[in-house]
């Protein structure tokens, strides 16, 4: 009786259907999330945003050259005043950078507006003329502008460099990458300056 069971056991053969439905080749393909990764990096879309970004921040960088001058010039402590000079050298050193990431995408040099630095930059303004020549109450107040400034390129900075490693532009990601670097350090320096000097000098003042 088993070995009848076994004979016929080993005779089965399923029918065509069933081998037709059981073919691993003609179930449905999942894209791996190398492969999604990979056509996110040519999407159109993404880049064209990218691009717009970039030109935004060219913008913003471009208008920081003339108006950390200016804040220059207003600062009261010697040690702010060299720090915001410092700070223009390497702001034109980020204009530049930016123009080889225009060259890296084969695009035209092109600024597109910055309302948010712009606004930024008149709150700055502001502050100048809402604040005595001379005080350390001024002083605060442009850290203050400022780091609102360091804040807001850390930020577009950290997102764009994301933004370009995913779009498979690598070179471009570490252009951005030592910009972020030294837009931190900058916002780090004037938060040293104002707690090891500038706030107390502000406080003892009438």
């Amino acid at each position: 009786m088993l070995t009848a069971l076994k004979e016929k056991k080993s005779s089965f053969k399923p029918s065509p259907q069933a081998e037709n439905f059981f073919k691993i080749d003609e179930l449905p393909k999942f894209k791996s999330p190398v492969e999604a990764d990979n056509h996110s990096k040519t999407d159109p879309a993404l880049k064209e945003f990218f691009t717009g970004e970039i030109k935004d921040i060219f913008w913003a960088e471009n208008h920081l050259v003339k108006a950390l001058p200016k804040m220059q010039k207003a600062a009261t402590s010697a040690v702010l005043a060299k720090a915001i000079g410092d700070h223009l050298i390497i702001t034109k050193n980020h204009v530049v950078r930016l123009e080889k990431v225009f060259e890296l995408l084969g695009e035209k040099i092109q600024a597109k507006k910055c309302d948010t630095m712009e606004g930024i930059s008149k709150e700055g303004e502001g502050i100048i003329e809402d604040t005595d020549e001379g005080t350390s109450t001024r002083d605060v107040g442009i850290i203050l502008a400022s780091q609102k400034v360091e804040h807001y390129e850390i930020a577009t900075y950290g997102g764009l460099s994301k933004l370009a490693a995913t779009l498979g532009l690598n070179e471009i990601a570490d252009l951005l990458n030592q910009t972020l670097a030294e837009e931190k350090e900058t916002d780090e320096l004037l938060s040293s300056i104002a707690e090891n000097d500038i706030n107390y000098a502000a406080s003892a003042e009438a």
